[in-house]
Parts: structure tokens; C-alpha cells; sequence
């Protein structure tokens, strides 16, 4: 496959940078082989099929995930390769059905019921990804949990929703605040077997020796809970995303179309299960198609990840800007040190995707990095970029089919092309959020338009002419300035552009002549030292890349960004710190 970038000038006298790509070979075929014509026969019923439930009525994403494999030849295909630096496991399908049965077994050992609320709060490794499983097997309501939350977080999320069970191992266990949570029973503790263990824990691997690996699946209704997705806001607690059963339809068909998978693909999603990436397509989704998904343990390490990359032969890889950015810092000669040549796509999720870092991914890797948006709430892709289609750097791609998509008023009136508005999605889906745990006035804050009919992200963003989506920010992220709006991120990518800049953040600071002045946050690459000159240099790079009143007029230098775990740069923590006000949750934060 041969790519390359060419200009091209959009209705409005913009131009915009397309990646262009000549196929030669391709092996194997792309699923969606021509964008519009999939888009207008499109049929979530058709998808429906594709599940043992339609035949059976027997619903239940676990046995989706694993189970019917074994009822096939791939009950001995390879459906997790777990990678540290001790080496690398393996798990057959088969091996996560009789784990699974095992947990499941346990779970009910230990009271477990239908819709309780067990969560999960290890660090990657195969008893996380097990327990999954057997969660769901007993038609528990699994919560996933960050490695590197602390107890404020831990304690809001599981009073909440009334936590009944955890699964940690013994040090991440300290931070689970035990006397404030009353409806926590059990604590299922990994690694814990040669310790004495108070009356309210239990040692995973006593209880697993002991377990059967035959269980009776509990049988859901599509519409049953599976999962909850705690997201955090800038001001008060985080809000628990409650989705069902049904959202495996949604997994299924984004694996498939958007990520473009095979069966004889090897996949790394490189997100943390704690967060919505990591659980729907590094767990279900990939397993909902019975791909073999790859999964690393430990904290990134460039060497290590290309090395993993080149020894599992990965050929489906799903990171972050984030990552890709820290990649690219490492520099293209550690990439060039590793056979990355089974490489078919590569994607990009958590924030928007700099244009900088797609043309150094081109070199890189020789592949294009591919963006989609979506959300916590969302639970599924709904802005893609496909292999099928050209890509225009800085766009989120366009509308998933099944899905419609538009720029809307904050009343939910569509607006034109080019006009900056509201990301609004049709509602719908199949994998949309049924509900905020315990707060129906903030579930029912996300629709608007006639007869509520548009969920309205948060997101600022516009769409040309050929219904490419370009995002412009949060709402509340745009900077008007001297009459001006500027979205944040197209200064950020243009900072990024230059050699010196590794990562940037950009707020609107209060201003008593413009308004809001345009301030930026800025971490350098190695060999590169902060100055009052380079402070200058980078205010008329951006200037002469984008317009004047889009040159940031201040910019402070730091060593690291506030980060969540999923890679977003997080402004509102960045405006705080400029204005002295409330951080708000901090719970997502990176460190």
C-alpha cells in the first residue's frame, strides 16, 4: 500500500491536507470496501445475526466472548497473549471459559447476584481480564477501576452504586477505604495466598484452585446491565455511564468496519482496562469477533512496545495521541531498529490526533494513523476514519454506518458546513449509555433538539463539505479572542509541529482588551532548553501557520502536561492552575 499527502482546497477556500492511498496488495480485504455504498444498505439487524443469542435467546456478552468459540476450532485458538518482561502467556478460548467458570463459580460462592455492582481494580494481567468475563457470566454489573486511582476516587465511585464485591490484589488494596463503604462484602485479593487473611477476603488463587470450570451462564436480557463507566467532570464526582448487554452489537460492528478486523489478525489495544477504550475494545470486542488480542503488561517503554509489536506479529494496533506523541519523541530510529512490517492499520482514540504526528506515523511506520471519536458515554465508535476512505489530517473521519451525525445549535438546529457548533449524534445506537447512575436530570442533560432526539457531546467541532468532522474543542475550551474563536487544539497541533515541542496544552486567559489571550503550556523534546527566545520563535511559528490572533501571547514552560490515563491534556486542570480556581475530580489524572 503506497500513501502520500497532497493539498486540497475545500468549498470555503480552506485548504486541507488529504493522505491518498494507491492500493497494490491488500490481504485481506478490507470489510468495508466502498464507505458510502456500506453506509446507505447499512442494518443493525443484519449485525444481529452475527450473535449465537439471535438463534438461542440465550444473551450474554461472555458467552459471546468466549464460550461459543469453544463450540468451533477456535476453542484452541489463542485469544490472549499476555506480555511483560517475564515473557509471554498464553490463553486458548477454551482456557478463558474454564477461568471464567472458575470466577464465576467463585462469585457466586461468595453471594454475588444478578446486578450487583463488583469492581475491578488490578493492574493488566490475565486475572483482570478473567474476572471480566466471569462478572458477566453471573450478570453482575462490572465497574473497572484505574491502577493509579487513589482512595477519594475509589470511595466515590463505589459508594455511588453500592459496590457489593472488589477484586485487587493486596497493595492496591490499602487504598480501598473499607470502613466509609458499608455494602462492600468481599475483597477477592490476587497474589495474596500465603497471607492471613482478614474475615471479608478471599485468595484468588485458593478460591480458583478450588472452583469448577463448568458454570451456568445467567441468562440477560439485552437491555441488562454490563458495565459502569465512571467519567469524570470538571467540577463535583464522577458520573457513572451505565450500559447494557446490547452494546455488544455496537462492539461487534465497529471491531469489524472501523478496525477493520480479521480473523487472522493479531490485535494490541494498548488502553488501560480502566478506561472504556481499554474494556470494549480490548476486551469485548476483539473477543466478540474471536481475534486474538494482545495484551502488555508494566508501564510504556517505546523499545518495549515495538519490540511486542514485532514479536507477536501485531497487525491491528489501537493506541493514543498521547502515545503516539511520546513515540515520536523517543524518535523514528528506535521505530526503524524493529520489523514493524506486519502492520496493516494503526489507530488513534482519547483526543483528537495532531496532523504533525499522522505525517511522522507515515514515516515512521509506513502506515497512517488513523483517528475515531467517540466517548465514555457513547460506548462505541461514531466518528471514524476507514481504511476505504482518503484521510484528511486533523479530521475525525465520518459518521459510523447505522449512525447519523451533524453540527448542531445549542437548541439542536443543524448547522451548515464550516460553521462551528455542537458534535451531535443522533440517538439511537446501540451501545449509548441507558442511563448516569442515580441522576436522571444529568442522563436527560445530554439530549436536545426536537423531541430530545440529539445526544450533544460537549465537543465543539465543525464539518465540511464531504461530511468530514473537524473537532475544535471542548465547549467550554474555546478561546474567543479580539472577536476571534479559536479552537485550542489547531494551536496545539501547530506548536507540535515544531522540532522542539514534544506535547502542548492551550487556554483562554481573561483579557481586559481582547477578551481572552491565547496561553499555552508547552513541553520540550529532549536537547531542547526553555528561553525567553524560544518562547518568541514558537509564538511566530504558530503566527505564521495559522493567523495572528491565534499566536499564543504567553507560553510556560513545563516537564510533564496533566494527563488522564486515556491521554487527554487536561485544560480545565491547566485553567485552574493559570486562574487559581477548584481542580475539580482529579481522579483520571496520568500520575
Amino acid at each position: 500500500m503506497l500513501e502520500h499527502v497532497e493539498k486540497h482546497k475545500t468549498a470555503s477556500g480552506a485548504s486541507q491536507e488529504i493522505v491518498r492511498r494507491h492500493v497494490k496488495s491488500y490481504s485481506p480485504a478490507p470489510h468495508m470496501r466502498d464507505y458510502e455504498e456500506l453506509y446507505k444498505g447499512f442494518s443493525w439487524g443484519d449485525i444481529e445475526n452475527e450473535f449465537s443469542w439471535k438463534k438461542t435467546g440465550k444473551i450474554n456478552i461472555a458467552h459471546e466472548c468466549a464460550d461459543r468459540h469453544c463450540d468451533t476450532w477456535r476453542k484452541n485458538k489463542v485469544a490472549l497473549f499476555f506480555a511483560d518482561d517475564s515473557g509471554v502467556q498464553k490463553y486458548t478460548f477454551q482456557d478463558l471459559t474454564r477461568e471464567s467458570n472458575r470466577f464465576a463459580n467463585v462469585l457466586r460462592e461468595c453471594g454475588v447476584q444478578k446486578g450487583d455492582r463488583v469492581f475491578v481494580f488490578l493492574p493488566r494481567s490475565p486475572e483482570l481480564y478473567i474476572a471480566f468475563l466471569g462478572i458477566a457470566k453471573v450478570g453482575a454489573v462490572v465497574g473497572p477501576l484505574f491502577e493509579a486511582f487513589m482512595m477519594e476516587a475509589i470511595r466515590d465511585r463505589l459508594q455511588d452504586c453500592g459496590a457489593k464485591l472488589i477484586v485487587t490484589n493486596p497493595e492496591l488494596e490499602k487504598r480501598v477505604p473499607f470502613s466509609v463503604l458499608p455494602e462492600l462484602k468481599t475483597a477477592i485479593l490476587v497474589g495474596a495466598k500465603d497471607r492471613k487473611l482478614e474475615h471479608f477476603e478471599r485468595s484468588w488463587e485458593h478460591e480458583m484452585s478450588e472452583a469448577a470450570d463448568k458454570f451456568k451462564v445467567e441468562w440477560m436480557d439485552r437491555e441488562d446491565p454490563l458495565v459502569l463507566h465512571y467519567t469524570s467532570g470538571s467540577t463535583g464526582k464522577p458520573k457513572g455511564a451505565l450500559h447494557v448487554h446490547n452494546a455488544m452489537i455496537g462492539y461487534l460492528a465497529t471491531a469489524r468496519y472501523s478496525l477493520d478486523l480479521h480473523e487472522e489478525d493479531t490485535y494490541w489495544c494498548t488502553a488501560d482496562p480502566g478506561w472504556v477504550t481499554g474494556t470494549n475494545y480490548g476486551i469485548y470486542a476483539p473477543w466478540l469477533l474471536g481475534v486474538s488480542n494482545v495484551v502488555r503488561g508494566g508501564r510504556f517503554d517505546a523499545e518495549k512496545w515495538y519490540k511486542t509489536i514485532e514479536d507477536l506479529k501485531v497487525t491491528v494496533w489501537y493506541s493514543a495521541p498521547t502515545a503516539f506523541r511520546m513515540l515520536m519523541a523517543a524518535g523514528e530510529e528506535k521505530a526503524k531498529r524493529h520489523d514493524l512490517s506486519s502492520l496493516r492499520h494503526v489507530y488513534s482514540v482519547g483526543e483528537p490526533l495532531n496532523p504533525e504526528v499522522v505525517k511522522w506515523g507515515l514515516n515512521a511506520y509506513g502506515r497512517t494513523i488513523m483517528e475515531n471519536w467517540w466517548m465514555t458515554e457513547c460506548g462505541m465508535q461514531l466518528i471514524c476514519n476507514y481504511p476505504c476512505l482518503s484521510l484528511k489530517l486533523g479530521s475525525m473521519g465520518r459518521p459510523f454506518p447505522g449512525t447519523e451525525a451533524a453540527i448542531v445549535t445549542d437548541s439542536g438546529e443543524r448547522l451548515p458546513p464550516y460553521e462551528i457548533g455542537n458534535l451531535a449524534v443522533k440517538k439511537g445506537w446501540p451501545s449509548m449509555m441507558r442511563m448516569i447512575w442515580g441522576d436522571e436530570n444529568k442522563f436527560k442533560s445530554y439530549f436536545r433538539g426536537k423531541e430530545n432526539e440529539w445526544y450533544v457531546s460537549g465537543d465543539s467541532a465543525y464539518m465540511d463539505e464531504e461530511g468530514y468532522f473537524f473537532f475544535e474543542g471542548r465547549i467550554d475550551d474555546v478561546i474567543k479572542t479580539g472577536g476571534e474563536r479559536v479552537g485550542p487544539f489547531e494551536v496545539e497541533s501547530a506548536l507540535v509541529e515544531h522540532p522542539a515541542v514534544a506535547e502542548a496544552g492551550v487556554i483562554g486567559k481573561p483579557d481586559v482588551m481582547r477578551g481572552s489571550i491565547i496561553k499555552a503550556f508547552v513541553s520540550l523534546r529532549p536537547g531542547f532548553q526553555e528561553s525567553e527566545g524560544l518562547k518568541t520563535e514558537l509564538m511566530e511559528f504558530v503566527k505564521t501557520r495559522l493567523a495572528a490572533h491565534a499566536k499564543p501571547r504567553e507560553i510556560e514552560f513545563m516537564d510533564k502536561l496533566p494527563k488522564t490515563r486515556s491521554g487527554k491534556i487536561m485544560r480545565r486542570i491547566l485553567r485552574a492552575k493559570e486562574l487559581g480556581l477548584p481542580v475539580g475530580d482529579t481522579s483520571t489524572l496520568e500520575d
